[in-house]
């Protein structure tokens, strides 16, 4: 069983573009791997929570929609997250144990960051600066990839000290998720390294219901949207529905 978040924007009526983060979290469950050993997610096993509130209050709704799942029956628990903190943080308050596993793709986009900033105006080579850094990171060799990051910083730390800066501190991201980036061995074990359940549940439960053009949400509107998409996407909505005495 794998749980993970991620945080969406949402509009808030009254003031002028600004966001909200709205998060989001997915409890699914894993039996088996496809003739290729990539795995596959149990049918109709996907159950999502969300909100617009602090990552402590998160970390209780998570928490609670893992347990009601059936986390402590499972024999491998594992958590996929973006690599940001707090995260991580919950993952070790609630979910103590559990394998951690950094996203591939969202690592990944950090170092097309990066890239971009190096070689701006060069998609050449961005690409050829982006393949040997993506190597390093796609088969685990996360601590040459943090040497190779500082030695660049290095070298821009007299001309460029900005730039420098924005490299170490992403050396310090790959530094600091070493241990959640071994990704070989996530791979042969059959554990899901990416995160595509939270992103199309982020774009179909928040998204297409809460960002359209022209809309604003106050907190309390938000969160009931989302806790009614929350309830449609986990087919229980007939028990909510029964509970809200509105039946």
């Amino acid at each position: 069983m794998a749980a993970e978040t991620e945080g969406r924007s949402s509009r808030i009526e009254g003031q002028r573009a600004r966001t909200r983060e709205c998060k989001l979290g997915a409890v699914f469950s894993q039996t088996t791997v496809d003739q290729d050993g990539w795995p596959v997610r149990d049918q109709d096993s996907t159950t999502y929570v969300g909100a617009v509130e602090t990552a402590d209050e998160f970390g209780y709704r998570i928490y609670t929609e893992a347990w009601r799942r059936g986390w402590e029956w499972a024999a491998t628990k594992i958590v996929i997250g973006d690599g940001a903190v707090w995260i991580w943080n919950l993952a070790d308050q609630h979910f103590p144990g559990a394998v951690q596993i950094v996203d591939l793709y969202h690592a990944r986009q950090h170092l097309w960051d990066l890239a971009a900033l190096l070689y701006p105006q060069d998609v050449a080579a961005k690409k050829r600066w982006m393949t040997p850094m993506q190597d390093l990171l796609d088969y685990g060799r996360t601590e040459l990839l943090v040497e190779w990051l500082r030695e660049i910083a290095a070298k821009h730390a007299g001309t460029q000290p900005g730039l420098a800066e924005e490299i170490d501190k992403q050396a310090d991201y790959f530094e600091s998720n070493t241990p959640r980036m071994r990704y070989p061995e996530f791979r042969e074990q059959g554990f899901f390294i990416g995160s595509g359940v939270i992103e199309a549940g982020c774009k179909s439960i928040v998204g297409v219901r809460l960002k359209q053009s022209g809309m604003f949400w106050t907190v309390r509107g938000a969160n009931a949207i989302i806790a009614l998409r929350c309830c449609r996407f986990n087919q229980r909505f007939e028990d909510f529905w029964a509970e809200s005495g509105a039946a």
